[in-house]
This record gives C-alpha cells, structure tokens and sequence, in this order.
C-alpha cells in the first residue's frame, strides 16, 4: 500500500484508540509476536488481532505469519502518509499565521 493510497480519516480513526497507540508503541521496540504484544495490554488474543486488523488496513503494521506465529513490526506506510497531511496543514498555517502578523503589524506601523 502506497502512502497516496492510505485513507486519511481511517488513519486518525486507528490512531485514536489507546490500545492501539499501545500496540504501536510495543512494535517500536522491534517486531514480536502477537502473544508477546498482548502480555502487557490485559486483554484477549482475539481483541489484540482485531485492534492489529485496523492498524494493518492503515498500513501502520504488518503481520505475517510463519508457522503457528504471527509476527508483527511497524510499517512506515501509514506514518508516510501523516507526515505528509500535518505537514501540509502546517504550511498552510503557518502562511495564513504569517498574513496575520503582516497585516497586524501593517496595522501597528499606521497607528
């Protein structure tokens, strides 16, 4: 899944349960098992597989499985796309901050 391709509001949707910014949290230390990922979190295997269904179809996780094991780790996918809408909304701020401050100081110097 390419970063252009990542819904944006599923994205924020993922990112807005705590147990999943857990989840994520966890993957940063370096891929592990979905039984290792959910040790800390006090819930079940079936909630911990949901919860990875969500970050996966944000292409913030991948998960693949070898054997009876499904191992997770970070995808930067998801985080690609992020980067890019707060970036974008930051410009856009940050030139509409500028205009205000042109315009109140414009407003200062004629006083």
């Amino acid at each position: 899944m390419q970063a252009d391709t990542v819904d944006i509001d599923r994205l924020f949707h993922a990112l807005g349960d705590t147990t999943r910014r857990a989840i994520l949290d966890r993957l940063c230390e370096g891929p592990m098992s979905v039984s290792t990922l959910a040790e800390p979190l006090g819930i079940t295997l079936t909630a911990v597989a949901q919860h990875l269904q969500i970050l996966e179809s944000c292409a913030l996780v991948r998960t693949e499985k070898t054997g009876r094991v499904r191992t997770c780790r970070i995808e930067p996918t998801g985080f690609d796309a992020l980067d890019r809408w707060i970036r974008t909304h930051r410009t856009l701020w940050e030139r509409r901050l500028d205009r205000l401050g042109a315009m109140l100081a414009e407003e200062d110097a004629s006083s």
